[in-house]
């Protein structure tokens, strides 16, 4: 028989179930598939032994499950219609029914291995309570006491279950102890084979909004929101602030009184100093504020290439990038634009510079007068193919132009782009450039033998680059000098753009 008595088993199914937060019947279900192991290995594996427990009164019955046949080919699974009378007299042919077993004695390794199988139940059972009560939490923040850690990460006691905050979530040069009560943020909760992962972050931007919200009620009541967050975290961090409440000041009321508000997000922080701003609409002053304390004297905006570029005097070049480009690289996650920094003698010589190149481009090509190349980059022309798709009545617009001028550029135009395909088909070919890459229908012949100039001649090829590599970047964002060039930077193309040719480009080679 079964070692513990009836209620006995329904007062252990009861507190395992209170101490693990799981629910009774999942105990109870182990608690049977350890009777059904332990069954089967007392009357043989080739036995269906069922096993059911009264969950009111503590009963257990053992039966095997038997179909009721003509001729008997199983013994264990199969019982004559004679026989099964016996057992229930409505018995018929085709039927199943539970023959009973004797109840049964576990013995030492029987209870062993009984043991085992609850143990493994109510673990997963424990898991799975863990991940569903987590998974809806991913965005909070929560309150945890530090139990150990390992390689740097920090595993945090959260009571009912264990969060972990990788070493590249935590801030720099914070000592953490075990025993210390800290608080952090939900990032990501997935479910593992070793059961929940919480992975938590005290170095996310949105940790520190969260923080904000906490200590600030009007943006926990949504009269102030939170429009953007970048951070260095442990060193330097700027939040974007903002409210359709003409009554309130939002930077106000996030710094509070005596700077009270700002002051414990701080502390939580280990000191990061946090600028507060207004948020605009207006991306140009949006940039200006987020570069405080530099004073910016100019900012022209380039929306297709998701750029800023900013104009300052000398004395607060080195305020505007900050160290190690700190306050540059804040400004840049904060609007979303990348922020090119500029004195005036910089931005003199490059505007000189960029006029002097569009113009000997016009005089090359078209084969005109510098006057009139001029003339067209003054008036906002750029390149070939603008002239081709401009309207006549833009071209006469200019000063001195009539049909008869606008018509001749417009044919050399179409002849000069002309010439170039050609040309760019020869190379093509001497380049052995492959056919998918010829016909990826985003790219332009021009695009085409930039690439295969590069060595880069198959779709594959293309797919395996990066955005930055086809819009460049900056090495050192506090030296201008480390900018690595893209290779369509002379196409004008921005980051959206630069990120659709390459998904493009993946998606077709993969499928």
């Amino acid at each position: 028989m079964v070692s513990a008595n009836k209620i006995e088993i329904l007062r252990i199914a009861e507190t395992v179930a209170q101490e693990k937060m799981i629910d009774k019947s999942i105990v109870i279900s182990a608690l049977e598939e350890a009777i059904e192991k332990a069954a089967k290995s007392n009357y043989g594996e080739e036995n269906e032994v069922v096993v059911e427990i009264n969950q009111e009164n503590g009963d257990i019955s053992i039966s095997r499950k038997m179909s009721v046949v003509e001729e008997v080919k199983n013994k264990f699974l199969e019982i004559t219609l004679k026989s099964a009378k016996k057992i229930n007299g409505a018995a018929q042919l085709g039927d199943v029914l539970l023959d009973p077993l004797p109840a049964i004695d576990f013995g030492r390794i029987g209870a062993q291995a009984a043991k085992q199988v609850i143990n493994s139940k109510v673990r997963e059972a424990e898991r799975e309570r863990q991940y569903n009560e987590y998974k809806d939490r991913v965005g909070e923040i929560v309150n945890g006491i530090v139990k150990r850690s390992e390689f740097g990460n920090i595993v945090l006691d959260l009571g009912k279950a264990e969060g972990v905050v990788r070493k590249d979530q935590t801030i720099p040069r914070e000592n953490l102890r075990n025993g210390d009560r800290v608080r952090a943020y939900i990032y990501d909760v997935r479910s593992e084979l070793k059961g929940p992962q919480i992975f938590m972050s005290r170095s996310h931007p949105q940790f520190m909004a969260k923080l904000f919200m906490q200590e600030v009620p009007e943006i926990y009541d949504g009269i102030i929101s939170i429009k953007s967050v970048a951070r260095d975290p442990g060193s330097r961090a700027k939040i974007a602030v903002h409210t359709e409440d003409g009554s309130i000041d939002p930077v106000g009321a996030c710094v509070g009184m005596r700077g009270s508000r700002v002051q414990a997000v701080v502390n939580e922080l280990q000191g990061e100093k946090i600028d507060i701003i207004n948020w605009s609409e207006n991306v140009a002053n949006l940039a200006i504020s987020s570069l405080s304390p530099a004073e910016v004297l100019k900012v022209v905006l380039d929306e297709d290439q998701n750029k800023i570029e900013v104009v300052v005097s000398e004395e607060h070049l080195s305020l505007a990038i900050g160290r190690r480009g700190q306050n540059v690289k804040l400004a840049t996650e904060l609007t979303g634009y990348e922020i090119d920094i500029l004195t005036e003698d910089e931005e003199s010589s490059k505007r000189q510079e960029d006029f002097s190149i569009k113009t000997n481009v016009f005089i090359d090509s078209l084969d005109v007068d510098e006057t009139l190349a001029q003339l067209l980059v003054s008036e906002g022309f750029g390149s070939i193919e603008e002239v081709i798709d401009a309207e006549e009545s833009e071209l006469l617009a200019i000063e001195g132009f009539d049909e008869e001028i606008a018509a001749e550029l417009v044919e050399r135009s179409k002849k000069y782009m002309s010439e170039m395909d050609e040309k760019n088909n020869k190379k093509l070919e001497d380049y052995k450039v492959s056919k998918d890459l010829i016909n990826f229908s985003f790219l332009s012949k021009a695009m085409l033998v930039k690439l295969a100039e590069n060595n880069i001649k198959t779709l594959e090829d293309f797919a395996g680059l990066t955005t930055d590599d086809l819009i460049g970047y900056l090495e050192d964002r506090s030296d201008k000098n480390s900018r690595v060039t893209g290779l369509f930077e002379e196409f004008n193309i921005n980051k959206d753009e630069g990120d659709q040719l390459i998904m493009e480009a993946r998606k077709i080679w993969l499928d």
